[in-house]
């Protein structure tokens, strides 16, 4: 009863807004997190693209191991870890099954564990980059390297309405619940309370999707009232707007580390073979 009951508040909603929070808000502490948004963008970019460019498995599972390292030093939250190892795990085994299914053989295993790892290498890194810059600091990055003000406004709104959506998608769901009658029988595997839960959970999104509509137009149309647009577009505003980002000695010391890192990985690859 007790490990249920733990369960039940380890999954709660409740639970699921602190660590989406946290995953906004709650890294800026880590050495990671005090690193300049242009830093941690060059350096997601290089682990996004370089993977995809050697085969080497010394050279792969040592940036893998370096970068689960790094989520530990970087204390990313526990649900994205989930979805991660959900995600690749499922993914794995759903192209296996196929390409078992379709008169393949045990010889595609090896070829899909190095894809998988080249994927896992890029999501750590996407975790990493991520979850250690919080809204405004990501939004002032992308302004910076001259991304459009709106979009980098758009991902930042987009990071602080997340845990509002979440709430308002429990809101809408137990009233659905409220409104509805539940099976009266189970049926088999419970496949009965599966289907009307899951109908709930597509019903729900659709009251959301309106109600995030309004919000969002609500929010422009008070930014424009405000000259958010000029702001964004006058390099002046700009040039005030950002001039606390710079390099620091961190950064450059991050940046030697990865290379001499890597480097180091293919020398030890080329002398192993």
């Amino acid at each position: 009863m007790d490990i249920t009951k733990k369960l039940q508040e380890f999954i709660s909603v409740e639970q699921l807004k602190i660590e989406v929070l946290n995953a906004a808000y709650g890294n800026t502490e880590t050495t990671i997190a005090k690193l300049d948004s242009r830093t941690i963008f060059m350096w997601y970019f290089f682990y996004a693209i370089f993977p995809w460019l050697t085969h080497s498995w010394i050279v792969l599972i040592g940036m893998f191991l370096m970068l689960v390292a790094m989520i530990y030093l970087a204390k990313v939250s526990y649900l994205l870890l989930f979805l991660f190892v959900f995600g690749l795990v499922g993914q794995g085994s759903m192209v296996l099954g196929v390409s078992l299914l379709f008169g393949g053989s045990l010889a595609t295993l090896l070829p899909l564990m190095m894809f998988e790892l080249k994927l896992a290498i890029i999501s750590l890194a996407g975790l990493i980059a991520f979850s250690t810059m919080e809204p405004e600091k990501l939004s002032d990055g992308l302004l910076k390297i001259g991304v459009p003000g709106q979009v980098s406004f758009s991902i930042s709104y987009g990071y602080r309405m997340l845990p509002t959506l979440i709430e308002e998608y429990h809101h809408v769901f137990m009233s659905f619940r409220l409104r509805g009658k539940a099976p009266e029988k189970h049926g088999f595997l419970y496949w009965r309370s599966v289907v009307y839960f899951m109908t709930l959970v597509v019903k729900s999104f659709y009251p959301l999707m309106l109600s995030s509509a309004k919000r969002a137009r609500t929010t422009v149309e008070s930014l424009e009232s405000r000259g958010s647009l000029y702001s964004f577009k006058n390099p002046a505003v700009k040039k005030v707007k950002l001039g606390y980002m710079k390099f620091s000695y961190k950064d450059s010391l991050f940046g030697l580390f990865n290379v001499l890192y890597v480097v180091m990985l293919f020398m030890l690859a080329v002398t192993l073979n």
